[in-house]
């Protein structure tokens, strides 16, 4: 028992009203684009497993082949005595996969952001920095700028124009200009336009922190992600390995001296322990693999093209999705919960998002292809959200 048991309870009882109370569930078994969910086998829409290499027998085989040679773990942080030849190999070939000077690798992407933000927005001799954010960063990349202690000053979700009218407004204040955001955005499934906001970053000056975490592998040249598309004005490059690359861990991909400027004055790299080899045989495996894989890529471009199609003709709106990821906004937080309900007794899992997470009034479901399905998926979760919304309507009616 804990002296704080009954202020939690009040919370949990808060969040059961507003139907934003979250319990963990349990899946086993995942394979090429299935789980089983709470005992009931689902064609999963909810995994950011978008190349479906989670499973991938490479990754497998190169995870048991270094753990059997390297050992579970690394033992130390970098700076102690945990950095392996695996570290600087794997870190060498990412550059190259990003078309970086350098990389950096990091536990996750909330660690990487949490942490590397505070930083660089802490460096010293420049004054305070003027930080513009989208309003729809990831939370990660919120806390980052928190931690820091800077105030973020927001731009509407990828407006770019109101992004250079903020950055002319404050072209005479002092300090370094650094704009934040994602390439993909993990709940609207929308990208930002990079080559346009890398002219707006380089018309007033602005270091540019790009978030690639849902555009590693699936975007860009050989699934590098979008940074390229910038013509080398990203300056930061952050993704993860664990949604298309299957396995665990993040990145940072820049030039030399950020990469050096972070290994001395990021307490998120300083203070933990290094990645264990494990993870690294899966990391280097996927970068063996991802380059090569641009049938699955199409096919899952293709698949999301069609889904916005069938959705749009059942009058749900998908908003500016055009990746992966395609929400269903159905508006309130119950009818999202009682749409996933509904789908997952007929074998589909498609997760409801709600507040905090979006905005409120558009709770949904976000909808996470892979390339382990196929046009019959697609299909039969269609006509699901079809019939179960037909259902909805008529009991609604019925009620009245």
């Amino acid at each position: 028992m804990s002296i704080f048991d009954s202020l939690f309870a009040q919370e949990l009882d808060r969040a059961v009203q507003r139907q934003t109370r979250r319990r963990l569930r349990t899946t086993a078994a995942p394979r090429g684009g299935r789980v089983t969910f709470e005992g009931r086998d689902v064609v999963d829409f909810s995994s950011n497993d978008y190349l479906s290499l989670a499973g991938h027998p490479l990754l497998a085989e190169r995870v048991a082949e270094w753990t059997a040679r390297h050992g579970a773990g690394a033992r130390a942080s970098r700076l102690v005595s945990g950095n392996l030849d695996l570290h600087l190999a794997v870190e060498a070939k990412l550059a190259r996969f990003k078309g970086t000077e350098a990389a950096l690798l990091f536990a996750s992407g909330w660690q990487a952001n949490a942490a590397v933000l505070p930083a660089l927005l802490r460096l010293p001799g420049q004054g305070d920095p003027l930080v513009f954010c989208d309003r729809l960063n990831h939370a990660s990349l919120h806390h980052g700028c928190q931690a820091a202690g800077v105030r973020q000053i927001r731009f509407r979700h990828n407006d770019l124009d109101h992004l250079d009218a903020l950055l002319a407004e404050r072209a005479g204040q002092p300090g370094p200009r650094l704009i934040v955001t994602e390439s993909v955005f993990s709940m609207d499934g929308d990208r930002t336009d990079v080559a346009a906001l890398c002219r707006v970053a380089e018309r007033h000056g602005a270091f540019v922190y790009l978030d690639e975490a849902h555009a590693t592998g699936v975007l860009g040249p050989r699934g590098a992600g979008l940074a390229s598309l910038g013509d080398g004005r990203v300056d930061l490059a952050m993704g993860t390995f664990s949604k298309a690359m299957g396995g665990f861990g993040a990145y940072v991909a820049g030039s030399r001296q950020l990469c050096d400027y972070l290994v001395n004055t990021c307490s998120g790299f300083i203070y933990t322990t290094a990645l264990p080899p494990p993870v690294l045989a899966a990391i280097d495996a996927a970068l063996d693999l991802v380059p090569g894989m641009e049938r699955e890529r199409q096919r899952l471009a293709g698949l999301g093209d069609g889904l916005r199609r069938a959705l749009a003709d059942q009058g749900l709106e998908t908003g500016a999705s055009s990746t992966q990821i395609v929400p269903a906004v159905v508006g309130e937080a119950g009818a999202a919960l009682a749409l996933s309900d509904g789908l997952r007794e007929r074998g589909l899992l498609a997760v409801a998002i709600r507040p905090p997470t979006v905005p409120a009034g558009t709770s949904r479901l976000r909808i996470a292809l892979s390339a382990a399905h196929d046009e019959e998926d697609v299909g039969r979760l269609v006509r699901a959200i079809a019939d179960l919304r037909t259902q909805a309507a008529s009991a609604s009616g019925g009620r009245s």
